[in-house]
C-alpha cells in the first residue's frame, strides 16, 4: 500500500512517524519547532491529535477543576486550551508542505475526522482507545484513505473485530502498549510476529518506552511503520512528555533504523563479493551440480 508518495511494506524503507500529539501544549510555535526536529531527524511524517472536546470529554469530567500551567481551570477548558483549530492547522498544513514532510492526525471523534479530511491527509490514524467504537471506525472507513490503527489496551479479539469492520486492504496495524511510559518488560515485541502471521496488512510499531533500542528491535522483527512521540524537553508539562524523544534522540533513532534495515537485509541467501577471497583461501572442495543433483 502507499501513504503519500511512499510505498509501505516489506522491501521498502521504514515509514517513520514523529508523534507530536498535544506535546505542543497549544502553542503553534512549539509545533513548528517539533516539525523542524522531525525533518532534521529524517522522519517521513508528523502526527497530531484532533478532538472535539465537547464530544470527547465525559459529562462528569467537564466541570472538574485542575491545576494547569495556565492556572486553575475546568477540564473542558483545559482540553480547549491545548486543542488546535482551523487557524493553527492551516498554518501547520502550509508549514509541512514547505518543509516537504507528510502530516496527519489521530482523530478521536467523527467531527474531527471530517475536520482533518479538509486538508487531504495522506492517511488517518485510529487511536488505540477508539478501536471498539465501530461508528467511528465507519467514519474512518468512509474516507477511503489509508488507515493506521494502534492496538494498545486491546485484546486480540478486539483487534480482529476492528479489522473486520475496516477490512485489511488499506490498513496498517501497529503493535502498541498504552502505558506512558511503558516498561520494557511489558513491550512484548513478538506480537509484531503474531500480527504478521495473522493479518494480510503491513504491520508496524507505536512505542511508548523511554529507550530507543526496542524500537530498533521492532524494525528487525518486521515493523515497516514506526511511531514515536517527540518533545522539545521531557521536562515540559503534559502527560506524554516523559515517554517522548527529544530532538537528538529522535535523530539517533532514525539513523539507527536505517542501519538496522541494512543489517537485516532482504533475506535472500547469496554469496557476497566480499566472501570470495575467503572462499578461495578456505574452501577445499567445490562440487559442480547439474539440475539433476538439485
Amino acid at each position: 500500500m502507499q501513504i503519500g508518495n511512499r510505498e509501505i511494506g516489506t522491501g521498502h524503507p521504514t515509514y517513520i512517524i514523529a508523534e507530536i500529539g498535544i506535546n505542543h501544549n497549544g502553542d503553534l510555535e512549539i509545533a513548528k519547532q517539533l516539525i523542524d526536529a522531525a525533518v532534521t531527524a529524517g522522519c517521513d511524517a508528523v502526527k497530531f491529535q484532533k478532538r472535539n472536546p465537547d464530544v470527547c470529554v465525559p459529562e462528569d469530567q467537564k466541570a472538574v477543576e485542575r491545576d494547569t500551567p495556565w492556572g486553575k481551570m475546568t477540564y473542558l477548558d483545559y482540553r480547549y486550551q491545548v486543542e488546535f483549530g482551523k487557524r493553527e492547522y492551516d498554518a501547520i498544513d502550509a508549514y509541512c508542505k514547505r518543509k516537504q514532510i507528510d502530516w496527519f492526525a489521530s482523530s478521536w471523534d467523527a467531527d474531527s475526522v471530517a475536520f482533518i479530511e479538509q486538508y487531504n491527509p495522506p492517511c488517518h490514524k485510529i487511536p488505540s482507545a477508539m478501536i471498539t467504537d465501530y461508528m467511528l471506525l465507519k467514519a474512518f472507513g468512509a474516507t477511503e484513505r489509508p488507515l493506521i490503527m494502534s492496538t494498545g489496551m486491546s485484546t486480540m479479539g478486539e483487534v480482529q473485530r476492528a479489522i473486520k469492520q475496516l477490512g485489511q486492504g488499506i490498513l496498517v496495524l501497529l503493535h502498541c502498549n498504552s502505558q506512558y511510559p511503558c516498561p520494557t518488560t511489558d513491550l512484548n515485541l513478538n506480537v509484531i510476529t503474531t500480527f504478521r502471521e495473522s493479518f494480510k496488512c503491513p504491520i508496524g510499531y507505536s512505542g511508548h518506552e523511554i529507550e530507543i533500542y526496542p524500537t530498533m528491535l521492532a524494525v528487525a522483527l518486521g515493523a515497516c511503520v514506526i511511531e514515536r512521540h517527540i518533545t522539545l524537553s521531557k521536562e515540559l508539562w503534559g502527560s506524554d512528555q516523559s515517554c517522548s524523544l527529544e530532538a537528538d534522540e529522535l535523530a539517533e533513532l532514525c539513523a539507527q533504523i536505517r542501519s538496522v534495515e541494512q543489517v537485516v537485509g532482504d533475506g535472500v541467501k547469496r554469496l557476497h563479493p566480499g566472501e570470495r577471497q575467503a572462499l578461495q583461501k578456505l574452501r577445499r572442495v567445490n562440487h559442480t551440480f547439474t539440475s539433476a543433483h538439485i
